[in-house]
Formats: C-alpha cells, structure tokens, sequence
C-alpha cells in the first residue's frame, strides 16, 4: 500500500535502522523513542490490526515479539521489557506493529499511559467477563 509508512519501510522505500528481518516479518526502531533501542515488529503484508492478522503469521509474529523482548535484556542490558499494541484507537500508523521498548527499574516510565477505572462491585465485574467470555465462545 503505497500510502502507508510502514508498507514502505518493508519495501525498502523509506528510511529504517533496520533490527531484523525474515520473509513475514520486520522489526525497526521507533523513530520516536521511548527510550533508546525502543521496536516496531510489523508484518510484511498490510495488515491495520491484531484482529485482521492472518493465522500463517501469528506464530511468527509471538514468536519475534519474544525474541525482540529477549533482546531488549541480553543486547542492550535492559532489566525488561514493555511490549504494547493499539489496535485502531492511537495507532499513529494504520498498520499493525507490536512495540517492544527496553525498560530498567527507575526508566520513569510509569504503568499505563490512561486513567484508571474501577468495578462498582465482584457482580458488575462478573458481569463484564462474562460479556467477553461469551464472545468468545
């Protein structure tokens, strides 16, 4: 899709400090870092969500994410790692990328990025798990 960034990064069309590659997947750093060494994994094919993700490329796609988080401690002597994914809703680019960010006790980065909310009671809870378990099925 010529009209998306990270399509063009994956063709070589847009400038990328490339981590690694294989025939479905990159991985490139953000150039707008949390913190140094911060990672976009994004599939080859456009794909804008996690829900669009075609199951050839699931598998894979954990798979690079865990081998990103493993690296992010033995290359760069991180204490962990921070992996997120927006689907539609603050996805700055309409394609699907997995953010794998170093972290160390003390980064400054602090839990969630959003407000906090709270159940009114175990029931109202319930009720909410039950609406997602049902969906599920």
């Amino acid at each position: 899709m010529a009209s998306c960034l990270f399509c063009r990064v994956v063709a070589g069309e847009a400038e990328a400090s490339v981590v690694w590659s294989d025939a479905d997947l990159v991985a490139f750093l953000d150039i707008r870092p949390l913190f140094k060494g911060h990672t976009l994994l994004v599939p080859r094919e456009h794909v804008v969500t996690l829900p669009e993700l075609p199951a050839g490329l699931r598998d894979g796609f954990l798979a690079a994410t865990q081998r990103l988080a493993t690296a992010m401690v033995d290359a760069l002597g991180a204490e962990g790692s921070f992996v997120a994914m927006n689907n539609t809703v603050s996805q700055s680019v309409p394609h699907l990328h997995c953010h794998v960010v170093p972290r160390t006790k003390g980064d400054g980065l602090r839990g969630f990025f959003w407000p906090r909310t709270t159940y009114v009671d175990v029931e109202e809870r319930d009720t909410w798990a039950a609406r997602l378990g049902a969906s599920l099925e």
